[in-house]
C-alpha cells in the first residue's frame, strides 16, 4: 500500500486558475475594471436619455456631455503629475470616491423627478474630476503590472475582459432605462464605483522603485511634456485622436441616442447597438492575444479607418442590424488599435514617467470633446442631423491619413525582451530588451 507520501507525488498538480504573469496587482486592476465597466456603459446611456425626459433637447445632452469632459481636460495634466508622485493605488481610490459620491448625487436628483440642468451638469462635471486623477494612475498602474515579454498578451486579456463586461452593462443599461428611471442605472454606476474603489485599496506598489526627489509639481510636468515631445509617433498620434474621438463622442453621446429616438424605436435598440461594439472589442482583444503585429503603430492606425463606420451608419440610418454589425467591426478594429498602443507606451516610456506621459496622451485625446459635444447641437440645427454625421466620418478618415504619412508611425516595431528578474508581482526589474528586427526601433528606447 503506498503511503500517503508518495500518493501525493503522484496526483497531477492542480491546474493554475490564471496565466503565471498574472500577478496579484493585474488580478485586482482586472476585477475593478469589470466592475466599473458593468456599471458605467449603462451609465453612459441613462444619462443622456435622463436629460431628454427632463425636457431636455440635443443641446442640453451636447452640454451635460461636455460638463463630464471638461474637468477632464482641465485637471488631467495635474492628475498625471501627482499619480507618478504619490502612490498611484491612492490616487484610484480616492478618484473611484468621488466618482461614487458625483454619481449617486446624479441618480438622487434624477429619482426623485426634478432633476435641473445645472444639478446634472455639476454632478457629471464632478464624475469628470475624479476620471482626471483617476486615468493616468490607473494606466501607469496597468503597465507596472506585468514585465515586456507578456505585455501585449497582458493588455489584451484585461481589455478583452473590461469590454466582455461592457457587453453587459449597454444591454443592461438600455433595458433599465426602458423599462425604469436612467436613476437606478446611475445608482448602479455608483455602487459599482464604490466596489472597484474597495479593490484597488489593496494593490501592493512595494515593487515600484520610490520616486526621486523633484523640484514640484510643475517641475514633473515639464519633464513629463519634454518626453511627450521627443516621440514624433507620440504626439502625432495622440494629435490625430484629439480630432477622432472629439468627433465619434459627439456622434455616439448626442447624436446616437436623437437617431435611436426618432428612427430606432429608443433606448434598448441604442443599447443593442453599443453592446455589439462591445462584442467588437471582445473579439478585437481576443485576436491580440494571438497576433504581434510586428510594426505595432502602423497595423494599429490602419485600424482606425473603421472608427468612421458608426457616424456613416447613424447618417442613413441603418436599420438596427446594419448599425449593430457596423458597430461590431468598429469595436475589433478600436481594440487592435488600443492592445498595439499600450504595448508600445510600455515599450518604448520609462516606468517613473508613464502616468505623466499618459497624462498628455490623455489631454490631447480629449481635449476637443467638450467642443464637438457642445457645438453638436447648433452644428445639427445648421446642416441638419445627416450632414454633421457624414462630417464626421469625413474627418476620422483624413487625420487617420495625415498620421500614417509620420514615418516613426510606419517604423516603430515591437521588441522582444530577454527572460529577466521579477519582482514579487511579476512587474519586471529591468525593460530592456532586443529588437526584433535588425533594424533599431525608432521613436526612442524608453
Amino acid at each position: 500500500m503506498d503511503s500517503p507520501r508518495v500518493a501525493s507525488l503522484d496526483t497531477p498538480p492542480r491546474p493554475r486558475r490564471r496565466p503565471a504573469w498574472a500577478g496579484r496587482n493585474y488580478t485586482l486592476l482586472t476585477a475593478a475594471a469589470i466592475t466599473t465597466s458593468l456599471g458605467s456603459n449603462g451609465a453612459l446611456i441613462a444619462s443622456a436619455f435622463a436629460v431628454l425626459e427632463a425636457g431636455g433637447d440635443a443641446g442640453d445632452v451636447g452640454l451635460v456631455a461636455a460638463a463630464r469632459t471638461l474637468p477632464l481636460v482641465l485637471f488631467l495634466l495635474i492628475g498625471g503629475a501627482v499619480a507618478d508622485r504619490l502612490p498611484r493605488h491612492r490616487v484610484m481610490v480616492a478618484a473611484n470616491t468621488l466618482n461614487c459620491l458625483s454619481q449617486a448625487a446624479f441618480a438622487w436628483v434624477v429619482l426623485t423627478g426634478d432633476a435641473q440642468l445645472w444639478q446634472m451638469m455639476l454632478f457629471t462635471a464632478l464624475c469628470g474630476t475624479g476620471q482626471a486623477f483617476f486615468n493616468p494612475a490607473a494606466e501607469g498602474m496597468l503597465m507596472s503590472s506585468v514585465g515586456p515579454e507578456q505585455a501585449g498578451r497582458a493588455f489584451a486579456l484585461f481589455r478583452m475582459a473590461m469590454h466582455g463586461a461592457a457587453i453587459g452593462g449597454a444591454a443592461l443599461g438600455g433595458v433599465m432605462v426602458a423599462a425604469m428611471s436612467p436613476g437606478w442605472v446611475l445608482a448602479v454606476d455608483a455602487a459599482a464605483f464604490a466596489v472597484a474603489g474597495a479593490l484597488r485599496a489593496f494593490l501592493d506598489v512595494s515593487h515600484i522603485p520610490a520616486r526621486e526627489g523633484s523640484g514640484g509639481l510643475l517641475s514633473d510636468m515639464r519633464e513629463g511634456w519634454k518626453e511627450f515631445v521627443g516621440r514624433t509617433w507620440l504626439w502625432a498620434i495622440v494629435l490625430q485622436f484629439s480630432v477622432v474621438v472629439a468627433v465619434v463622442g459627439a456622434a455616439e453621446s448626442v447624436y446616437g441616442p436623437l437617431v435611436a429616438r426618432d428612427e430606432l424605436g429608443g433606448a434598448r435598440p441604442w443599447g443593442i447597438a453599443l453592446a455589439a461594439f462591445g462584442v467588437g472589442t471582445l473579439g478585437g482583444a481576443f485576436l491580440m492575444m494571438r497576433w504581434k503585429p510586428r510594426r505595432l503603430l502602423l497595423a494599429g492606425t490602419l485600424c482606425v479607418f473603421p472608427l468612421a463606420l458608426p457616424s456613416a451608419a447613424l447618417a442613413v440610418p441603418l436599420p438596427v442590424t446594419g448599425l449593430c454589425a457596423v458597430m461590431f467591426v468598429s469595436g475589433i478594429a478600436i481594440e487592435v488599435f488600443g492592445v498595439a498602443w499600450m504595448t508600445a507606451m510600455h515599450q518604448e516610456i520609462p516606468e517613473e514617467k508613464l502616468s505623466r506621459v499618459s497624462s498628455f496622451d490623455w489631454f490631447g485625446s480629449v481635449a476637443m470633446v467638450p467642443l464637438a459635444t457642445a457645438v453638436a447641437g447648433p452644428v445639427e440645427s445648421l446642416v441638419g442631423r445627416s450632414s454633421a454625421l457624414w462630417g464626421c466620418s469625413a474627418l476620422v478618415v483624413l487625420v487617420t491619413a495625415l498620421v500614417l504619412l509620420v514615418p516613426d508611425v510606419r517604423n516603430l516595431r515591437l521588441r522582444v525582451a530577454p527572460k529577466e528578474i521579477r519582482a514579487h508581482d511579476g512587474a519586471p526589474a529591468a525593460r530592456t530588451g532586443v529588437s526584433a528586427d535588425a533594424e533599431s526601433p525608432v521613436g526612442g528606447l524608453g
